[in-house]
């Protein structure tokens, strides 16, 4: 069992359940799933760069990404309908705990000049997005053998109603928030 899992189980829904007070164990939030996501805005041009986020994703999450398609043509971005743009892995259960734990305490303590997340990235119904610029924070990626530094946005859903549900479940988990 993944350690964020114990201390979920054994720290977190406790405080959760004493802090807001709910009358059934099955209202305390919790993570369902965590969606990694990488435009690759210069596939156009370089026909591998694809093929090297899908292979930096897979390093990074432990699992293979999908590759996704452009839905619509944009003239303005020399882009058409059905063009790989991009990758994107849905992580749930055991392994999203342990890239969670990942980036938490190993890969965003790296970050340079780091001060802490934004709090205020929620969406209004208990879900978290945030951006990470380059995917040389994580230790599994060789820096010798990257190309190019691609960002990636990460986004946690969690069952919480509300922003302060969620908010508060990440901090427990561990989430270095800003002040």
């Amino acid at each position: 069992m993944p350690r964020l899992l114990d201390k979920y189980k054994d720290d977190v829904a406790p405080a959760l359940e004493d802090r807001f007070k709910y009358s059934s164990p099955m209202q305390v939030p919790k993570l369902v799933k965590v969606v990694i996501n990488m435009g690759v805005g210069d596939v156009k041009e370089n026909a591998k760069a694809l093929e090297a986020a899908v292979n930096d994703l897979t390093l990074i999450a432990g699992q293979k990404p999908v590759v996704t398609v452009a839905k619509k043509s944009v003239a303005n971005f020399k882009l058409r309908a059905g063009m790989n743009i991009g990758c994107k892995v849905t992580l749930r259960g055991n392994r999203m705990y342990e890239f969670v734990d990942k980036l938490f305490n190993v890969a965003l303590p790296r970050v340079r000049d780091f001060r802490g997340i934004n709090p205020n990235s929620f969406d209004g119904r208990g879900n978290f997005s945030m951006g990470l610029k380059e995917q040389l924070i994580f230790p599994e990626v060789d820096i010798d053998k990257v190309e190019k530094i691609r960002g990636m946005d990460i986004t946690f859903v969690t069952t919480a109603k509300t922003d302060e549900e969620a908010r508060e479940l990440l901090a427990l988990l561990g989430m270095p928030y800003s002040h």
